[in-house]
């Protein structure tokens, strides 16, 4: 009598995972080394440095053997190549050096500023989901021509606003109109709520119309059309059929966008007075604060590349079809 084992996933299928791992961890350190070096070349050929904005002012009364002394001792007086390799030994152990300008550790400005644009980002990143979600819902399943219609239209409204004016116009309308959030004298996180208002509607704009493009491709394909023909309501299959398989382009984005609300916040800190990262980049630039600019550059390449390795990982278990090509189950017979 034959009796067929069960399905089990072979020892090669784990080694195949590991080294798909490997190379993608491979490929990610690759990328951050190279956004290291290219923003190490260009902040070495900005003209001037930060030593020379503050230190080379003639009411001081330096003499050009004390600057120079000060050029060292925070080691911008080495060769471009003595800096590149002891900058970079000095971030692959987490020091991100001293800035010139403020006269402390990098990593202490690091570590006041990162939180606040951390929350920033989650709230507008969760804010923005909750946006696009909402508009994918009503212009799938709104029973009225016009309502979905106008939903449709809504992300090219919202992408069309200027960043800077969105925040205006939440601090007018919701807490000067309203009187619903008080701007300041309110905690951490609910001092988030204006800002992540004001980011989520520009960053919901092209989420939404990538959700609403895959969604519309995604409803015509034949196994919802099969699910419609056998009686399914229009919401089972929107949530069962359309939206799983709609969601893997949509991720991908999702992941492009949260790196960018990171990267990006200089003007939603300035709008609503916020103490970041995007002020701490803004002050860098305008006193050419290297240490400063090299790190926060090495901040926002790494939560790109670890965002979105992290979302290639996940490809497998979200994709059916990928992760049945991964499994490759053998079946055995024995007698």
């Amino acid at each position: 009598m034959t009796r067929s084992a069960p399905a089990t996933r072979p020892p090669a299928a784990y080694a195949e995972t590991a080294a798909r791992i490997a190379v993608r961890a491979g490929h990610a350190l690759l990328v951050l080394w190279g956004a290291f070096t290219l923003t190490f070349v260009l902040l070495q050929l900005m003209p001037g440095d930060a030593v020379m904005i503050r230190f080379m002012d003639p009411e001081l009364g330096l003499t050009p053997a004390q600057i120079a002394a000060i050029r060292l001792s925070y080691g911008t007086g080495a060769s471009p190549f003595v800096q590149y390799v002891h900058t970079l030994g000095q971030m692959l152990h987490g020091n991100f050096g001293y800035s010139v300008q403020l006269g402390v550790p990098v990593s202490s400005l690091l570590a006041t500023t990162l939180p606040v644009t951390l929350r920033l980002a989650v709230c507008g990143f969760v804010a923005a989901m909750t946006w696009t979600f909402a508009v994918a819902v009503a212009a799938t399943l709104l029973p009225w021509a016009w309502a979905r219609g106008l939903a449709r239209a809504l992300p090219g409204l919202w992408g069309a606003v200027p960043l800077y004016w969105s925040g205006i116009l939440v601090i007018q309308v919701v807490s000067f109109r309203l009187h619903l959030i008080p701007v300041i004298g309110v905690g951490p996180w609910e001092g988030m709520i204006l800002p992540a208002l004001a980011v989520s509607l520009p960053v919901a704009a092209p989420l939404a119309q990538i959700l609403l493009q895959h969604v519309d491709e995604t409803a015509n394909l034949p196994f919802a059309t099969v699910a419609r023909t056998k009686g399914a309501s229009p919401a089972s299959v929107f949530w069962r059929h359309i939206i799983p398989n709609a969601m893997l382009p949509f991720l991908t984005m999702g992941g492009l966008v949260f790196g960018e609300l990171l990267a990006g916040a200089v003007v939603t800190e300035t709008v609503f007075g916020l103490d970041g990262v995007g002020q701490l980049t803004r002050q860098a630039v305008a006193g050419q604060d290297v240490a400063v600019l090299q790190a926060v550059v090495m901040i926002s390449a790494t939560s790109f590349v670890t965002i979105n390795f992290i979302i290639d990982l996940l490809y497998p278990v979200l994709n059916p079809t990928l992760r049945h090509r991964a499994r490759r189950p053998t079946r055995s017979r024995a007698s």
